[in-house]
């Protein structure tokens, strides 16, 4: 029975380990499934005879398989928005999509960067394969998430990890803050604290340099996996054996598989 509880309580790190493992592999695999290569090779195809905002916005297909690259898919209906976006490009620090929050808006006006050039703005390798492979990447973390949504958030996290500088990059995004907050064990209720005391929290804990090295990027996400699937486990967390290891808290006794307790201790983050 405990070998049997260790697997799923293990669940997102063997999933994750196996995709990452080989991540060209992985991708591959996404990229050959027969509606993403229908999609990619009608976006490829096609792109190349987008030569103005409006051209890209009335082509619903190539607009909308670039917004799910972009992870903007719950945005496609935005079309006004989206055009603000587009017209106003990324060159000048006013810009609209530099103004928000959320960083994929300046990603999506960069890739197809119609305000700096014009009609040759879709024959870029940003809009072209550039693109697609974000499609690619997306749909393989979609697809996780279908199975087990702590697997999509920690592919999302690693993917953007090494463009983390700042703790209110992570605050505005809500996966990474979700991501954050699992591996440290903080209580989703703080978000509703205020932002600068977040932010101090985050520094104050976490090098965020230590997401320009790999290695501490994969130590980090398994901690976050760790505890993912230990609440996912028990939501009595005041006696689960998993994020005492990892939290240091007192708990009673509990019998664990050897392999599991070895595990959780190994990927205390920065040990």
């Amino acid at each position: 029975m405990a070998a049997k509880g260790a697997r799923a309580m293990l669940s997102t790190i063997a999933d994750y380990t196996r995709l990452t493992k080989d991540m060209s592999k992985s991708l591959t695999q996404v990229a050959d499934e027969p509606d993403v290569s229908r999609d990619t090779d009608y976006f490829l195809s096609h792109i190349g005879n987008v030569k103005t905002i409006d051209d890209f916005l009335g082509n619903y297909r190539l607009y909308s398989y670039a917004m799910k690259a972009y992870g903007l898919s719950d945005m496609t209906y935005a079309k006004a928005f989206m055009r603000k976006v587009l017209t106003e490009g990324v060159s000048a620090k006013d810009a609209f999509a530099n103004q928000l929050s959320d960083s994929r808006y300046k990603e999506f006006a960069t890739a197809f960067n119609f305000a700096a050039n014009g009609a040759n703005a879709t024959s870029t390798t940003a809009a072209t394969t550039g693109t697609a492979t974000q499609y690619v990447t997306q749909t393989m973390e979609q697809n996780a998430g279908d199975q087990n949504e702590g697997l999509r958030l920690a592919l999302y996290f690693t993917r953007k990890a090494s463009s983390i500088t700042s703790p209110y990059q992570i605050l505005a995004d809500k996966a990474l803050t979700q991501v954050v907050q699992t591996a440290m064990g903080w209580s989703p209720t703080i978000s509703s604290s205020d932002i600068d005391m977040q932010a101090k929290m985050i520094t104050d804990k976490i090098n965020l340099t230590d997401f320009q090295d790999s290695t501490k990027v994969t130590k980090f996400v398994q901690r976050f996996a760790a505890m993912w699937d230990a609440t996912q486990a028990q939501s009595d967390t005041s006696t689960n054996p998993a994020l005492v290891l990892i939290t240091g808290a007192s708990t009673s006794s509990a019998s664990m598989d050897a392999g599991l307790l070895t595990t959780l201790q190994n990927i205390k983050f920065n040990r």
